[in-house]
C-alpha cells in the first residue's frame, strides 16, 4: 500500500476516533488549523480548474471534509461541556476575532449561518439537481452528436470514444454532486444544533456542576460556543462556496480567475461608464468627491489601458495571421493532404439536402451508424467511416457513392415522394414516376403520398426516400467490401483476434503467412458474400495448411470447407432443401483440363468454343430457375470450385458457385439442373 493510501484511510480512523475517543486541546487546536486549510484548498483549487471534470473527487472528497468538521464539533463540544475549554484556536476565535463581546460574537456566527444556509448552500443544492437532470436530459443528444461527427469523418474512432467516456463521467459526476449537496445542507443545519446544545447544557453544568454564578456561566460558555461555532463555520462557508463553484462552472479554456477578467472587462467601454456613473454619485449626493473621484480614475485608466492592450493584440494577430498562410500554402504539407482519399464517400444534390439535415428531420447520420454496425455483424469487417457531403456538380435529386474515390453507384430520390415496387402485376389506378430500385434493379415508381394507401392496398412495396438511400448504400458497400479491407484494416482484425487467440494468431502470422497473405484471403472470402466474422475460424485453417503451401486460392478454398456450416445456413429457407444447378461430369472435365499450372499459381486456359458453351448452358440454367423464382446456386467439386467461378465472374458476378464440401451433410440438396456442353 502506498504512503498515499495509507494517509488516507487513516485519516479515516481519525475521524471515527474524534466521535468516541476525548482528544486533547492542543491536539482539537491543530485539527482545527488543518480543518480550515483544506477548506481553503478545495476553495482555490475549484477556483482553478477548467471543467468540473478536473475535480472529479469533489463529491467524495465533500463528504469525507464534512464527517472531519462533524467529529471535530462532537470533540470541541465534549471538551466544553466536560472541561470548559476546547483550545486556543476556539477560544482566540471567542475573544480576539468577536471583541470577547458575547452578544456581537453570536451576531456574527447567526449571520455565518445565515449566508451559508439560506444563500449558499440552498443555491448551491438546486443547481446540483437541475445540472444532474439537464445532464442525463442531454446525454442522448450528445452521442447522437458525436455519431454525426463520426460519419462525417471531423473526428476518429479514438476521438469519439474519448467523447463518449467524457459524457458518461459527466453524468456520473453531477449525479453525485446532487447527493453530496445534501450534506452541505445536512452540515449546516446540524452547526445550528450543535450551538444551541453547547449554549443550553454548557449553563446548566457551569451552574449545577462547576459552581459558576449566572453571569460568568453565560460569559464562559457562550463565548466559548460562539468560537466553536464561527470555527467550524468558517471552512463549511468555505466548502460550500467551492461547491457552488463547481456546479456552476462551465467548460472553458482557463480558470476562473482568467475568465472573470478576460470577460468581465471584455468591454472596456463599459468602464468609462461606470467611471462616470460613481463621479456624479459624488457629486450629485453627500458622499465626498474625495471618494468617489480616485474610483473614477482609476476605472478610466483601467479601460484606457485595456483598449490598448486590445488593439495591439488584434494588430499581432492580423500580421500572424497574414505570414502563416502564404506559408502553409507554400509548405509541401498543404500538397500531400489533397493526395488523401476517403474510404467511402456519399455526396447528394442540394435538393437531398433534408437527408442529412437533423435540424429538418433528416436522420442519414444515424441510419449510416446503424449501416456500419450491421455490416460489421454480418460481414466481421470494421467499415470505415462514411464521409458525407453535399455536392453542387450533381443534379438537386442525384446521389452518388464513392469507394476509394471510384464512383461505385448512383441514384435520383424524390424526397417528397415514396418508392413503390410492383407484386408482379401492374395496378394501372397507381399513378406514379416510372423508375428502377437502385438496389436490385427492379421496376418501380415514385407515387405522391396520397396514392400511399392505395399502392399498399394493391400488395405494393412502399418505402420511403430514406430507407431507399440506406438500403442502396449498404448493398453496395457488401458488393465492394472486398475492396475496403486492406493491410491495415486486417492488421487491426489480427491485433482484435490476439487479445482472446495470442497463440493461435502467433502460429499464423508472421510466419508462415505475412498480413498481405491474409488479407488476400480475406478478401477473396469477402468477394463471394462469406462474411469473416469467425476469425478464429479462418486463423484455424490457416494454421493447418499454412504450412503447406502459400497459394491464397488454394488457401482461400480450405477456409471456405471449414466455413462449410455457415456457407449452408446462409442459404437455407426454412425447411426446404437446398435448390442447385450441378455441372455434368464432362463440363468439369472440361475445365479440369484447362487448368494451367506455373511456378506463380495456377489460372484457367480452356478453349474459347467450349467456354463460349458452357456459359451458355449456365444462362439458361439460371433462366429457368429464376422464372421459378428459386435463387440458382452453382454445386461443383472441390476440384474446380475456383476455376468455374473464375470462368463466370465477369458474365454472372452474382451467381453463387459451392463445392461439394461447403455443404453440410445433413442437408438435402435438390438439383433443379445440370450445365452440359455438345
Amino acid at each position: 500500500m502506498s504512503a498515499r493510501d495509507l494517509s488516507v484511510l487513516l485519516s479515516v480512523v481519525l475521524i471515527v476516533a474524534m466521535l468516541i475517543i476525548p482528544f486533547p486541546s492542543w491536539l482539537l487546536s491543530v485539527l482545527i488549523i488543518i480543518n480550515i486549510s483544506l477548506a481553503l484548498l478545495v476553495l482555490l483549487t475549484s477556483m482553478n480548474m477548467q471543467e468540473p471534470l478536473q475535480f472529479s473527487i469533489f463529491p467524495s472528497l465533500l463528504l469525507l471534509l464534512t464527517l472531519f468538521r462533524l467529529g471535530l464539533n462532537v470533540s470541541t463540544t465534549r471538551s466544553i461541556l466536560s472541561k470548559g475549554e476546547a483550545g486556543g484556536v476556539v477560544e482566540t476565535f471567542g475573544t480576539f476575532v468577536v471583541g470577547g463581546n458575547v452578544v456581537v460574537g453570536f451576531v456574527v456566527f447567526l449571520i455565518l449561518i445565515i449566508i451559508q444556509f439560506v444563500v449558499i448552500t440552498k443555491g448551491s443544492e438546486r443547481v446540483s439537481e437541475v445540472a444532474a437532470r439537464f445532464t442525463l436530459d442531454a446525454m442522448p443528444g450528445k452521442q447522437m452528436s458525436i455519431d454525426a461527427d463520426l460519419n462525417a469523418g471531423m473526428i476518429s474512432e479514438a476521438d469519439a470514444r474519448q467523447r463518449r467516456e467524457k459524457i458518461g463521467k459527466e453524468a456520473d459526476f453531477y449525479g453525485a454532486m446532487d447527493g453530496a449537496s445534501k450534506f452541505v445542507k445536512g452540515d449546516a443545519i446540524a452547526g445550528i444544533i450543535i450551538v444551541l446544545i453547547n449554549l443550553i447544557f454548557g449553563f446548566i453544568i457551569g451552574m449545577t456542576q462547576q459552581g459558576l454564578g449566572f453571569t460568568d456561566a453565560i460569559s464562559k460558555y457562550t463565548l466559548l460556543t460562539v468560537g466553536d461555532g464561527i470555527v467550524s463555520q468558517i471552512p463549511a462557508l468555505l466548502i460550500s462556496t467551492a461547491t457552488g463553484i463547481v456546479v456552476t462552472r462551465a467548460a472553458s479554456d482557463g480558470n476562473l480567475g482568467s475568465d472573470i477578467t478576460s470577460q468581465l472587462f471584455a468591454y472596456p467601454k463599459m468602464l468609462y461608464v461606470t467611471a462616470g456613473t460613481i463621479f456624479l454619485l459624488g457629486v450629485v449626493t453627500p458622499i465626498h468627491l474625495m471618494l468617489t473621484t480616485p474610483i473614477a480614475v482609476l476605472l478610466v485608466l483601467g479601460g484606457y489601458s485595456i483598449s490598448v492592450a486590445k488593439a495591439k493584440e488584434n494588430i499581432e494577430v492580423d500580421d500572424i495571421g497574414e505570414e502563416i498562410e502564404p506559408e502553409e500554402m507554400k509548405s509541401p504539407e498543404s500538397v500531400v493532404n489533397l493526395l488523401n482519399v476517403d474510404p467511402i464517400e456519399f455526396e447528394f444534390g442540394y435538393g437531398l439536402i433534408p437527408l442529412a439535415d437533423t435540424n429538418q428531420g433528416g436522420d442519414l447520420l444515424d441510419r449510416v451508424v446503424m449501416i456500419r454496425r450491421q455490416l460489421a455483424l454480418e460481414l466481421g469487417l470494421v467499415i470505415p467511416v462514411v464521409r458525407i457531403r453535399d455536392n453542387i456538380q450533381l443534379q438537386p435529386n442525384e446521389y452518388r457513392l464513392r469507394i476509394k474515390g471510384n464512383e461505385v453507384a448512383r441514384g435520383e430520390l424524390l424526397l417528397d415522394h415514396y418508392l413503390a415496387m410492383s407484386p408482379g402485376v401492374d395496378e394501372d389506378s397507381i399513378e406514379g414516376i416510372d423508375t428502377v430500385e437502385p438496389s436490385f434493379g427492379l421496376p418501380a415508381k415514385w407515387i405522391s403520398e396520397d396514392m400511399k394507401d392505395q399502392a399498399d392496398l394493391f400488395g405494393y412495396t412502399v418505402v420511403d426516400p430514406p430507407s431507399v438511400v440506406s438500403t442502396h448504400i449498404t448493398e453496395v458497400i457488401k458488393a465492394n467490401a472486398h475492396d475496403l479491407i486492406g493491410r491495415q484494416e486486417t492488421k487491426q482484425l489480427i491485433d482484435h483476434l490476439k487479445e482472446s487467440y495470442p497463440i493461435l494468431v502467433e502460429e499464423v502470422t508472421p510466419n508462415p503467412l505475412a498480413v498481405g497473405d491474409i488479407q488476400k484471403v480475406l478478401s477473396k472470402l469477402l468477394k463471394e458474400k462469406v462474411s469473416i466474422r469467425n476469425l478464429p475460424i479462418i486463423f484455424e485453417t490457416l494454421a493447418d495448411f499454412g504450412k503447406l503451401t502459400t497459394d491464397t486460392e488454394i488457401l482461400t478454398e480450405y477456409v471456405r470447407q471449414a466455413l462449410a456450416k455457415q456457407i449452408t445456413n446462409s442459404y437455407i429457407v426454412g425447411s426446404e432443401p437446398i435448390k442447385v444447378i450441378t455441372l455434368s461430369g464432362k463440363v468439369e472435365k472440361a475445365v479440369a483440363d484447362g487448368i494451367q499450372q506455373t511456378d506463380h499459381g495456377n489460372y484457367l486456359s480452356i478453349d474459347p468454343t467450349i467456354s463460349q458453351n458452357i456459359l451458355e448452358s449456365i444462362a439458361n440454367q439460371i433462366e429457368q430457375v429464376s422464372m421459378q423464382e428459386q435463387t440458382p446456386i452453382l454445386l461443383c467439386s472441390p476440384a474446380v470450385r475456383m476455376y468455374v467461378r473464375q470462368l463466370i465472374e465477369r458474365y454472372f458476378p452474382h451467381i453463387p458457385v459451392l463445392s461439394y464440401n461447403e455443404l453440410e451433410a445433413s442437408i438435402e440438396v435438390q438439383s433443379v439442373g445440370t450445365v452440359n456442353i455438345e
